[in-house]
């Protein structure tokens, strides 16, 4: 008899998703509007200098050949970028491309994790923390993040709590979905808790360049130690507005890079080189765009968080990433899909439940900023007559 893996039967698609999308739809073929808050891919365009850069690379039939290695204009970049950025001195070694973030941290473990063993993941956190490790037969154990403690972990209450066979654990600042930043003295505890426990740190740092209110994101690799203990990943997808093109970098511990390398060799051939030269161009060329789509940002945050304060739902500021978290109204209890599900019949508003980040997701709701500020104040004004907030 013919059957699938038993891994991918926890993989199909969530009914809520497919509530959701019924009700666009719906709404839609009616000619009611839809503001759609939930997607997480920027609706700015990339620079032009960078596609640019792409054009001029797809027009030359060497770009079409398996790349198997990262080119040197590419490492040297992403070195310049790290030292002019972060104040970090990085060597050849220590600088791995991965075909996006999302594919890396869901391979990492290939290269750290034994079957059995335990990778720390926080909760609420990004699913795919989780669903790589499950994937390679290891274990996850999550560790509570809590708005009353800034969403930053108690490394304190982890060391006393965690399981034996715990061999990495991962934290992610500016942090989707909870929009919370860490600061500098977090992650020297960080490093010191990791040599205490012998385990790894590995760190997502997709968000570093969409940061409010002055707070400028920084880097893991920077604390002194850092990478004897761990690895960064960084991303051009959100900063460069790039998902599409899939680049992103594995930073740090020399001796992981080259396991992890050695691990992906057998099924990849390299990020495609027309993609490097996007990155070259990202990396190498202006920054101002960057600076702009970050005050962007912040104006639709100030739209939505204070737009939304206003008509009572009491929401804080988001503090980095392209979100915002909130905790949904008292009347719903902890149902975030009966809110969510609601929302859009009532005010055409779709959002993400916070459960799908985690059990302490329950009860919450992820609105991205991916629409202009005047759009964002359409939403929310069809929110407060809509009288879903009661």
């Amino acid at each position: 008899m013919l059957r699938f893996a038993t891994r991918t039967d926890e993989f199909t698609q969530s009914n809520i998703f497919t509530l959701l999308e019924y009700k666009r739809q719906a709404r839609a073929s009616r000619g009611l509007p839809v503001y759609n808050l939930s997607v997480g891919t920027p609706d700015f365009p990339p620079a032009p200098h960078i596609m640019q850069a792409v054009c001029e690379a797809a027009a030359d039939p060497e770009m079409y050949k398996y790349a198997l290695v990262d080119s040197p204009e590419l490492l040297e970049s992403v070195r310049r970028w790290y030292d002019r950025r972060y104040g970090v001195s990085l060597e050849s070694s220590e600088i791995m491309s991965v075909a996006g973030s999302q594919e890396g941290i869901a391979h990492i473990g290939l290269a750290l994790l034994n079957p059995g063993e335990t990778l720390l993941t926080p909760d609420p956190g990004y699913p795919i923390f989780d669903i790589g490790p499950r994937l390679m037969g290891a274990n996850t154990a999550r560790y509570p993040l809590h708005a009353v403690n800034g969403y930053l972990p108690d490394l304190e209450e982890i060391g006393r709590t965690m399981p034996d066979g715990v061999r990495a654990m991962i934290v992610s600042y500016p942090m989707n979905p909870v929009c919370a930043t860490a600061p500098r003295s977090f992650y020297e505890e960080l490093v010191r808790f990791a040599n205490e426990r012998g385990i790894w740190i590995i760190h997502d740092n997709a968000y570093s360049e969409i940061t409010y209110d002055g707070y400028v994101g920084g880097s893991f690799l920077s604390i002194d130690g850092a990478k004897e203990i761990g690895v960064e990943f960084n991303s051009l997808s959100k900063s460069y507005n790039l998902t599409g093109v899939r680049v992103s970098f594995l930073l740090g511990n020399a001796g992981l890079l080259h396991r992890f390398s050695a691990m992906r060799s057998q099924f990849d051939y390299g990020l495609c080189k027309i993609f490097q030269r996007s990155a070259i161009a990202a990396l190498d060329g202006p920054q101002e765009g960057v600076a702009e789509q970050r005050a962007q940002y912040q104006r639709r945050r100030d739209a939505l968080c204070g737009g939304l304060r206003r008509i009572g739902w009491n929401i804080a500021d988001s503090k980095g990433t392209m979100f915002a978290w909130a905790r949904i109204p008292d009347r719903f209890g902890d149902d975030d899909e009966a809110f969510v599900s609601e929302l859009i019949d009532r005010a055409g508003v779709i959002v993400i439940p916070g459960s799908v980040f985690g059990q302490l997701g329950r009860g919450h709701v992820r609105l991205a900023l991916t629409m202009p500020p005047e759009s964002i104040d359409a939403a929310v004004d069809t929110m407060a007559k809509s009288g879903i907030l009661g």
